[in-house]
């Protein structure tokens, strides 16, 4: 795609969604051409009654409002990524990040793939064009896409992967899929 001279390149907004600690944040930084905008504060004593890092004990930080990224795809396109806070408590602010998008990307962790279930439902509800996207943190059992596909309950027209959430690659074939996702769904 390329944009004509004298037009700015087309625009296109894509959520990165899942639950706390599924990698959100260093999905959006894998894969962003300018230094991410993170929301990110230290966790506190009092977080701890409403977050459980049992799953991520190292993790000392968490978004508290939203993650920002910037990829352009070539002359005609950019992505602009909005990575959403996972804590239920500010679930408040989705509608207004996912307002305008063309799809987005529900991260998951097999660890406790349940977290994912909230995303999940909310992008199949609001019909918004999604793919799931397993985390694959090192140390943790390998799935197989079919596996994690069964085990939620995912319809066979949503795309299902699993990546390094830290590797660019992976986040760019993750994008790609998704917008093919999304135009697919466009044009029928």
């Amino acid at each position: 795609m390329r944009a004509e001279p004298g037009h700015a390149p087309t625009s296109t907004k894509i959520v990165v969604a899942g639950a706390f600690g599924v990698g959100k944040t260093t999905f959006v930084g894998a894969i962003s051409e300018i230094e991410p905008l993170s929301t990110e504060a230290l966790m506190t004593r009092a977080g701890e009654l409403a977050d459980d890092i049992a799953a991520t004990p190292d993790k000392t930080t968490t978004t508290v409002a939203l993650d920002f990224g910037r990829i352009t795809i070539d002359e005609g396109l950019v992505l602009y990524l909005f990575g959403t806070p996972g804590q239920r408590r500010f679930w408040f602010m989705w509608d207004d990040l996912v307002r305008g998008a063309i799809g987005a990307v529900v991260l998951a962790d097999t660890r406790r793939l349940e977290d994912c279930f909230p995303a999940i439902d909310y992008f199949e509800t609001s019909g918004l064009p999604y793919a799931v996207v397993v985390n694959h943190f090192e140390g943790t059992r390998a799935y197989a896409v079919e596996d994690v596909r069964e085990a939620l309950t995912v319809p066979d027209r949503v795309p299902v992967r699993v990546i390094d959430a830290r590797r660019r690659a992976d986040v760019a074939e993750t994008l790609v899929t998704l917008v093919g996702h999304a135009r697919e769904l466009a044009v029928v």
